[in-house]
């Protein structure tokens, strides 16, 4: 099962190039992944059947007890039929479908045979957690497909509300899958189905959570709006995501969990009703609809409405009619939307309004037409017919539910008549008056897949014995009756019969009436679902920006007061109401030697000079003094690996704070009062005091043994002396690989903002490294053109040393930094293979190398940068984030887990005993990252600042300015408010840009 799940995104991978090579006819290729899908479930349908199911797991995260499990039984087994048989002809249908110079159809050859492989991966999940990741995969490339012709702003807009609704309900889904599996103690499916966990308030509050995942993936009322809006979306993709695969995923999802949690207080109230008013609600919307794909969207939503009461009542009967209804459904609603692309196709409208004779025009598609409409409408002897009386039989069933159920059947049976009349008239029939719409004849692989469909409804009406096995199987998960229902075209004359047969004779009365019908419907219509996202949206913009407006001020220290402020009131709350020093706790100890106290004495006083400098850079220097002197009680207190990482952290982070302060005034602005300086230092006394209390409190009420012990013991058992470097790749490597993979989204981020925000572009320096331009030693030997290579001298200790203006370079500065590049890249490559027994590590190694690439960029500036490293930032980024992650995941074929790790060990004739791990390369991967992310972070804020400078340079003949008067372009002369006139304090500093 895994392999066919896989098969299906590597092809989806392939496609894009595989439809340049073969056009459209590369669909033909793609459709060969759920062709085998289909072929293999129905070779295990004997097994099913029998009571046999076929099962697939490995361990995943085994702490939390999740594992990668598939589970194919009756009901997965009716859903793989639905998914992957639908889906192959649906790519078949694409051959015929697009033209040969339809743009942008590789991307969406791949992401059609992805969602194929999502909803198969689905279906077969046997896990909670794998599930909703397949669950939430649907979402995203449902949102790819339905904004296929992205330059058209309706399908924008419908891509989005498709993925707002199903997201949110998916999140609030998530939530009640982590709830139920807490109750459970398991995450498996099947488990919970097998032993259902007990009723509670936790597990009512559960169920409905996962209820607004499934009403709002399979349109349900009140979140049906996105459907009728996805219309917008390629035929094709109606046809398979709207039609038979992704609105049933809610279905399936209330189908599959309803044997375990239908005697949970608000399952069946919410379920019922709710699918009773969609029935309804999507049946009168879709009489008053003129193109065709709306009314059989509109359609489909009343029918999944029914599908949602039948799969959640919770009884033996209404199981077995909801598995075939949701068989028959695809076999007719399918086909339908397929036709309606052909009409489309051939006649250029699906207004039926302006369609007139198309039936005769194209008689083989028509007869298709009204053998899938004849089993939408349940007439015998089709699929559809067979599945309605068994649904009319379990709601006659006192056990089922009350009359009001049956009421909304029947009512929405007629509906389903009148607007299945209204559609095969409008799409085929000759209006009179009206000349007959011209319409090029359709060939016969054109009409194929949905002729095979309407086909399986035709010949499964009749045998729909052969599949009754397989819905008795998955509805003897309920309690059987004595005298159980069984599924067959005919039997006899009855209620059931009746039912049907007033529904047909309501439902072509109500079609005769459509116009008196189509005026009712106008005049009591509600708002449209269009509408009413809209202003829900615009509500939320206006709401947030109002909020925004009146919390964010633009005023950092006002952020970070009122997040002291916060903290610090809320544990002096907790501390009047708890009163934690009465419960003894151990005597606080200043210091474990004088020198602690001396370095923390000098760290609180440089903070306090911040307060006291009126210069920018003076303040930068004595907030980085802060940060060395925190690194220095690391060292004094015996913790090397942090000491080395704040030295790294803080170096990084002040040369960045300079770089940008040099496009900022030299002084600060307008001096604040003495009263707000003072409420600020009281407020920062105030709340440093509050934590470090509330820390030593915290330390003192300890009652469980510290965890640091065991992970010594069990880093000792490997050979390893460095806690620290082996909790961060090994222990606790789970969190250092989403640290990696935020720290990579961040630094894209803040990069890309910028450069758009500041109106730059990203300089492409010469010198850098880029794929199918030249090679990285030719672009490190040729330095970048500049308008200072002449001024340069001819010896240069710099790469790049001609692109700097001579009055900016100093020499001794060049020299050191050349002198110093190559040992400081050593010694942290020393940092990183050193981790495993001594200080160091891939993250320290990283800002190491960092620190190299900037002393290199501070001697020459970005020209410099670029060619000092020779390839871009973001390939060391990528490369970093994918070599720690593919470590990551190759744990899952050799060890079973993510992030397992296993070792080699050896011998060599020069070297002898050699050691190495996948910890070690993950490291080299976090490496790797930090190195990239410290590059990127100076290329862009270097290239910001050096800009803005050059954009100051002083122009020809500044040098004749009279001293103390700037020439043009050259700057300005900035001084405090309350000194002396412009004198020898005064500084030149280049204009500052908006």
């Amino acid at each position: 099962m895994t392999f066919l799940v896989l098969a299906h995104f590597l092809l989806a991978l392939c496609a894009a190039p595989l439809v340049r090579r073969r056009g459209p006819r590369a669909f033909v290729a793609l459709a060969l992944p759920p062709a085998v899908a289909l072929g293999w479930a129905l070779t295990r349908r004997g097994e099913v059947v029998d009571g046999r199911p076929v099962d697939e797991a490995w361990t995943w995260v085994g702490g939390y007890g999740v594992e990668v499990a598939f589970r194919l039984d009756a009901l997965s087994l009716l859903m793989v039929v639905l998914a992957a048989g639908v889906g192959a002809l649906v790519l078949l249908y694409c051959v015929s479908y697009f033209d040969a110079g339809e743009r942008r159809l590789g991307p969406f050859a791949g992401q059609l045979l992805g969602f194929a492989g999502a909803m198969l991966g689905l279906v077969l999940a046997d896990d909670l957690v794998v599930l909703y990741l397949f669950w939430e995969l649907t979402t995203v490339l449902s949102f790819l497909l339905i904004g296929y012709d992205c330059e058209e702003r309706g399908a924008r807009r419908s891509a989005l509300q498709a993925l707002t609704v199903t997201s949110v309900g998916g999140l609030a889904m998530f939530v009640g899958f982590l709830m139920i599996g807490d109750a459970a103690g398991t995450y498996r499916i099947s488990r919970i189905v097998e032993q259902p966990p007990a009723q509670s308030t936790a597990l009512s509050v559960a169920v409905v959570l996962v209820l607004c995942g499934a009403v709002a993936k399979s349109a349900i009322w009140p979140l049906s709006l996105w459907l009728p809006g996805a219309m917008a979306a390629p035929t094709p993709v109606s046809a398979y995501l709207h039609a038979a695969a992704m609105v049933k995923a809610g279905v399936y999802l209330v189908a599959r969990l309803a044997p375990a949690l239908a005697h949970v207080a608000p399952w069946r109230p919410l379920v019922l009703a709710l699918g009773a008013a969609t029935l309804l609600l999507g049946g009168w919307h879709a009489l008053r609809q003129n193109d065709l794909k709306l009314i059989l969207a509109y359609g489909t939503v009343s029918q999944l409405g029914f599908l949602m009461l039948l799969a959640g009542a919770g009884t033996y009967r209404a199981a077995l009619a909801a598995g075939a209804m949701i068989l028959g459904h695809a076999l007719f609603k399918a086909p339908l939307f397929l036709l309606t692309g052909i009409v489309d196709h051939a006649a250029g409208t699906r207004d039926l309004r302006k369609l007139s004779g198309v039936g005769r025009a194209l008689p083989w598609v028509a007869g298709v037409a009204v053998v899938a409409g004849m089993s939408m409408t349940a007439l015998p002897p089709l699929l559809g017919f067979a599945a309605k009386e068994a649904a009319f039989e379990a709601l006659l069933d006192g056990t089922a539910g009350e009359l009001w159920l049956l009421v909304s059947a029947v009512l929405g049976s007629v509906l389903t008549t009148a607007y299945t009349l209204r559609f095969l008239w409008g799409a085929f029939a000759r209006k009179p008056g009206r000349a007959d719409t011209p319409v090029h004849r359709v060939g016969p692989a054109f009409l194929a897949p949905p002729a095979l469909l309407a086909l399986g409804s035709l010949l499964l009406g009749p045998g729909i014995g052969w599949t009754a096995g397989l819905f008795e199987r998955y509805a003897a998960q309920y309690p059987v009756p004595e005298h159980p229902y069984h599924l067959a075209l005919w039997h006899g004359f009855g209620p059931a019969l009746g039912l049907s047969a007033l529904a047909w004779v309501l439902g072509a009365g109500l079609f005769v009436l459509r116009a008196p019908v189509a005026r009712l419907g106008s005049r009591i219509a509600w708002p449209s679902a269009e509408r009413a996202f809209d202003g829900s949206v615009l509500g939320v913009e206006r709401a947030s920006l109002q909020l925004t407006g009146y919390v964010q001020k633009g005023s950092l220290p006002a952020y970070v007061a009122t997040v002291l402020a916060v903290m610090t009131c809320g544990l002096l709350a907790v501390f009047a109401a708890d009163r934690p020093w009465q419960h003894d706790p151990p005597a606080p100890r200043l210091w474990d030697t004088p020198w602690q106290a001396v370095v923390a004495a000098l760290t609180c006083g440089c903070a306090l000079l911040c307060l006291s400098v009126q210069r920018r850079m003076q303040a930068a220097v004595l907030a980085g003094l802060t940060g060395y002197g925190t690194a220095l009680l690391y060292v004094v207190h015996g913790a090397p690996d942090l000491a080395l990482t704040q030295f790294g952290v803080e170096t990084v982070s002040t040369v960045v704070l300079v770089l940008v302060l040099r496009r900022l005034p030299l002084f600060f602005g307008d001096a604040q009062p003495r009263r707000r300086r003072a409420t600020g230092l009281v407020l920062a006394l105030a709340g440093s005091l509050a934590a470090a209390v509330a820390v030593w409190l915290a330390a003192g009420a300890r009652t469980g043994a510290p965890i640091g012990t065991a992970m010594v013991g069990a880093t000792a058992e490997h050979g390893l002396k460095d806690v620290v470097a082996t909790i961060l790749v090994d222990f606790r490597a789970w969190d250092t690989l989403g640290e990696s993979a935020v720290l990579a989204a961040a630094v894209a981020g803040v990069t890309g903002l910028l450069f758009s925000e500041s109106g730059l572009e990203d300089p492409d320096v010469p010198g850098t490294w880029r794929p199918g331009t030249r090679t990285a030693a030719r672009a490190r030997a040729e330095p970048p053109p500049s308008p200072y290579d002449a001024a340069a001298p001819e010896g240069s200790w710099l790469a790049a040393g001609g692109a700097t203006d001579p009055r900016h370079r100093s020499v001794v500065f060049e020299v050191v930094a050349r002198l110093v590049f190559h040992p400081v890249l050593i010694l942290s490559a020393y940092l990183l293979f050193c981790a495993e027994n001594l200080p160091g590590g891939g993250f320290v190694g990283g800002l190491v190398a960092g620190i190299a690439l900037t002393i290199r960029y501070l001697a020459g500036g970005r020209h410099e940068l670029a060619a000092a490293t020779g390839f871009h930032a973001g390939f060391f980024v990528g490369l970093g984030l994918a070599l720690s992650t593919t470590v990551a995941l190759a744990g899952l074929f050799f060890g079973g887990t993510v992030l397992h790790s296993w070792s080699w060990h050896g011998h060599l004739p020069l070297i002898g005993e050699w050691h190495a791990g996948t910890s070690v390369v993950f490291d080299v991967g976090v490496y790797l990252l930090v190195t990239g992310v410290v590059l990127e972070t100076v290329r862009a804020i270097g290239a910001w600042a050096d800009q803005g400078a050059e954009g100051a340079e002083p122009t020809e003949g500044a040098d004749s300015a009279e001293e103390g008067e700037p020439a043009a372009g050259a700057g300005r002369r900035v001084r405090p408010a309350g000194t002396g006139p412009a004198g020898p304090r005064a500084r030149t500093l280049p204009e500052e840009t908006s």
